[in-house]
């Protein structure tokens, strides 16, 4: 297979068709199915259309062949607020599917998720009450939305993510996570994250409830443990990169939870899926979307 979105697409929609049963019963059959629907989300990330209004213009005039039928922007924008669930799923199907999912080392990390920019948005938005303000060390800035929290493999295929209030501690949300998700981690398992979990009650969790192992750089004055490992801190810090410069994370453009929720897994799966697709064809650099991009 090539290494173009076309195949990409194709080879999703193969991957995926049999997984997503079309629906049954009474009432008429939906036009787009539910296969066809996340190819069609996933390109609109990779193409880095973050409007639907846009988007849905450009499958219009350039991708009739592959989507005969396309929704209006009402609903489409009604189609994608719930599907959720169903990218999640298929996020998680592909994830499964790439040979670093077995692998023994797994990244874990908090980015902020800017929701609005101004203090009349913040104070007319639907999201008021579940966002917050917070504040990014790495760029010296507060933020209003969100911490978008990612346990990943070392190339950045999701395995578990969530979005949390920024005021609330690091700790405490991973480990919520963690426990949730438990059959998701190992046993004997490395879990690397940055010098904000570190913690006795975090190691403890990892260590003994879920039977891995929690490494992260040491902190000043601390006995040498395991160094500053920043070559290794780098990997997640370029999978946040790769979320936010290719594939526009932080112009997601949610104006509700059930908006901002899909847009993000939307954006996950476009990364998933290329990573998936990667291994699949033996590119060299598993995370490169330099060739699904136009």
């Amino acid at each position: 297979m090539d290494a173009d979105l076309d195949t990409l697409v194709t080879a999703l929609y193969v991957e995926i068709d049999d997984l997503l049963e079309r629906p049954s019963g009474r009432g008429r059959r939906p036009l787009l199915t539910p296969a066809a629907l996340v190819c069609l989300a996933v390109m609109q990330v990779l193409l880095r259309f973050p409007s639907e209004r846009h988007w849905l213009r450009y499958a219009r005039k350039h991708l009739r062949g592959m989507f005969p039928y396309l929704p209006g922007q009402d609903g489409y924008n009604k189609r994608m607020r719930k599907a959720g669930p169903l990218l999640a799923r298929v996020m998680r199907q592909l994830a499964t599917r790439t040979p670093s999912w077995h692998d023994h080392l797994r990244l874990i990390d908090s980015t902020p998720l800017p929701c609005g920019t101004s203090r009349e948005t913040v104070k007319r938005s639907d999201l008021a009450g579940d966002a917050g303000y917070g504040y990014c060390a790495s760029h010296s800035r507060f933020f209003w939305g969100f911490r978008l929290y990612l346990v990943c493999t070392p190339e950045g295929t999701p395995v578990i993510w969530g979005l949390a209030h920024p005021k609330l501690g690091e700790r405490e949300v991973m480990t919520a996570l963690l426990e949730a998700d438990h059959h998701l981690v190992t046993a004997g398992q490395v879990l690397l994250g940055d010098k904000g979990f570190a913690g006795r009650d975090f190691e403890g969790f990892i260590t003994e409830q879920l039977g891995a192992h929690f490494v992260r750089p040491d902190r000043k004055g601390e006995p040498t443990r395991f160094g500053k490992l920043a070559r290794v801190r780098q990997w997640v810090e370029a999978v946040f990169d790769t979320l936010k410069g290719q594939l526009d994370l932080e112009a997601h453009g949610g104006r509700s939870l059930a908006e901002v929720f899909v847009r993000v897994a939307q954006r996950l799966l476009a990364l998933t899926a290329a990573i998936w697709h990667n291994w699949t064809i033996e590119a060299p650099v598993k995370r490169s979307l330099i060739a699904y991009d136009h």
